[in-house]
């Protein structure tokens, strides 16, 4: 996965050329000269990395939509104007960037990109990996298609030196060029005049670059098993499949979450469904992007959870689907190995319902069944702050028993 950067970005502002005042479609659009010739870039290959940054340029001649490009750590703008250029560079820390026609120019007048307008797939072919000519290709695709397109061109140009960028006109489609076939373009052109478009970009970023790091799970000892009554429990299904030592931190208690694992495993019973989590009834937290918690009552399809393995590393993923019925429960304690406090879950009494463990067990599994578990095993949690507000932590008081 692509480690996603928001700290280089170029923002386009002023009055471009007449060519460049064409209004945008809904989702991208392409700098580079295509129209009369072909695009060629990269003779020798770069090595593939799943490490690459992305380039953020945003195009606007609002000054607020700056100020919060700014405020963002995105330092970099492009004016079609050099007096707005020069106007902005006299109250800011900017590295302002040029248009003129089909071309992009730093202050040096050295060109660092060109612009290529692609309306149809003879267009777009034009557009090859073969010589390097420029740094930068700018895409703007004008024909009503951007996924395909953009699909074919990371996997045209995957290995190559320089860097293919699309404009976007808003934040979801930026994403959408971020993420085509998975790896996703160099980098996008936002041209945006609403600051919330910056907002909800830069919000992306922060949450992709969280996925990147290790949550701390601690080791607890069970200290009940206890099979009780009726209640409607809640499976998650995912538009992601999951692996076995994967699943979903869930908990009674905000404070300790259990790690619950995935219905990935194969049994004699039932199908594997590893896009599957039986995570627990309608009361309990379930852990969300951005350190938060939601009631697994409150998911719903479109919404996001995290998906954590048994090392601690997360991947953020959708949900596509929630099922709440009627089924048999069982109560599971568990108390911390350095520490006093006792966390609790709910959950399915069924053997396809599991929690992880700190390690495999002598038949290579990672999760234990709820039905085989007993007390003294060591499961996995997830501590943290026990007081909330709307899923966020905050700093008060507070009992959960």
């Amino acid at each position: 996965m692509a480690v996603f950067s928001s700290g280089f970005a170029k923002v386009v502002a002023g009055s471009p050329s007449p060519s460049l005042l064409v209004p945008l479609p809904p989702r991208t659009t392409v700098v580079a000269s295509a129209c009369s010739h072909s695009i060629k870039m990269c003779t020798s290959p770069a090595p593939l990395s799943s490490e690459l940054k992305k380039t953020v340029w945003v195009w606007t001649t609002n000054w607020q939509v700056m100020t919060a490009a700014v405020e963002r750590g995105w330092s970099t703008f492009l004016f079609g104007s050099k007096d707005l250029g020069k106007d902005w560079s006299s109250t800011a820390r900017i590295n302002p960037l040029f248009i003129n026609g089909l071309e992009i120019f730093d202050e040096k007048k050295q060109k660092i990109a060109v612009i290529s307008e692609v309306s149809s797939p003879s267009e777009l072919e034009l557009i090859q990996p073969d010589n390097v000519e420029v740094e930068n290709i700018v895409i703007d695709f004008r024909g009503g298609w951007q996924v395909i397109p953009a699909e074919n061109i990371v996997a045209a140009f995957q290995g190559c030196r320089g860097s293919v960028m699309a404009v976007s006109t808003n934040s979801t489609e930026a994403q959408v060029f971020l993420e085509a076939l998975e790896q996703g373009l160099d980098g996008v052109i936002l041209k945006v005049e609403d600051m919330d478009d910056i907002i909800k970009l830069k919000d992306y970023f922060d949450r992709r670059n969280e996925a990147k790091s290790q949550l701390m799970l601690s080791k607890a000892t069970v200290s009940k098993v206890e099979v009780v009554g009726m209640g409607d429990r809640v499976c998650v299904d995912l538009c992601s499949m999951m692996r076995p030592g994967e699943g979903l931190l869930v908990g009674s208690y905000a404070r300790g979450m259990f790690l619950v694992h995935s219905e990935c495993l194969e049994t004699n019973y039932i199908a594997s469904r590893p896009f599957r989590v039986n995570a627990g009834p309608v009361h309990a937290y379930v852990s969300v992007p951005g350190g938060r918690t939601s009631y697994l009552s409150e998911l719903q399809s479109g919404r996001e959870v995290i998906v954590v393995d048994q090392n601690g590393l997360w991947r953020t993923t959708i949900v596509g689907r929630v099922k709440i019925e009627s089924r048999p429960l069982i109560l599971v304690e568990a108390k911390e190995n350095c520490g006093d406090d006792t966390y609790s879950i709910f959950l399915q009494n069924a053997e396809t319902v599991a929690l992880i463990t700190p390690e495999k067990g002598s038949n290579g599994r990672t999760a234990i069944p709820v039905t085989s578990l007993k007390v003294g095993d060591e499961v996995l949690v997830r501590k943290q702050g026990g007081a909330r507000h709307t899923g966020i932590e905050i700093q008060e008081f507070i009992v959960e028993k």
